[in-house]
Parts: C-alpha cells; structure tokens; sequence
C-alpha cells in the first residue's frame, strides 16, 4: 500500500442493538486489504470497545480510521459529557454504565483498559461537558 486509505463510520448512539456496526465493517475492510489477521483482531477489539463506550456514554460519535504502511491510527471521536477522571477511568473495573446497559452484559469497567492492552499507543483527549477523541495506534511492523 503505497498510500495511505482512511475510512469514516458514524456511530449511531440513539439504538444500542446497533452497537458494534462500525467495527465489523472496519474488519472486513481490513480483511479485503489482506492486513495481517491478528493486527484485524488488535485494532476491531480496540475499536469495537471504544464504540460500545460512545453508545452507553455519549449517544454516539464518529470513528475515523487511517490505513497506512506502518499502522492503523483510530480516532473515535464524541460529543458526550466528557471524562472527568482519565486516570480513574483507566482502571480495570471502574464503571459509570448505568444498571440497564449492565444488565445487557456491557459496562464491566474493562472497555478502556482493554482499549489500550490492544494497541501500541492510545491518548484520550477529554472535556467535561464537550467530549472526548480517543486516538488509538496499531503498528503494522
């Protein structure tokens, strides 16, 4: 690939059985590139966790996905109330899901922590009351 390929999903927060919608699509785009299978799971993991947090805590968002040479950098980008503790967020378990999103199995405080196990960088930008871009980083050598 001797350019860079970017992709666009808009991520419907107003139905939840949606959820996961951009990150299939996003893995069978990467499929039909021939992108390395295990670099695929990385990147949809990463990805389908930071689209479940826009649904359960920002109604929605955007992902925008750049494909080049040396890696996949996702930014996942909202509108939503923002995170008003980063680091407390990070932790493994931590949760502000609300008890009906849990009941359906989602909201177990794993999806930003599991977010960054998968990728090889992850910065997250975020304002209380403005939203929050997380940008994410697969290297592909």
């Amino acid at each position: 690939m001797s350019e860079s390929l970017t992709f666009h999903f808009d991520v419907n927060g107003e139905d939840f059985t949606s959820a996961g919608q951009a990150s299939v699509r996003f893995k069978k785009n990467m499929r039909e590139l021939g992108v390395d299978p295990e670099i695929i799971r990385r990147a949809s993991i990463a990805m389908y966790e930071g689209e479940i947090n826009m649904v359960i805590h920002a109604h929605g968002g955007v992902a925008d996905v750049e494909v080049s040479e040396d890696a996949i950098k996702i930014v996942l980008k909202d509108q939503g109330p923002g995170i008003p503790d980063i680091a407390k967020a990070m932790q493994e378990g931590y949760s502000t899901a609300p008890d009906n999103i849990r009941s359906l199995g989602f909201g177990a405080g794993m999806g930003l922590p599991n977010m960054k196990r998968y990728t090889d960088e992850m910065q997250i930008e975020s304002t209380v009351g403005v939203g929050t871009t997380v940008t994410m980083k697969i290297n592909l050598n």
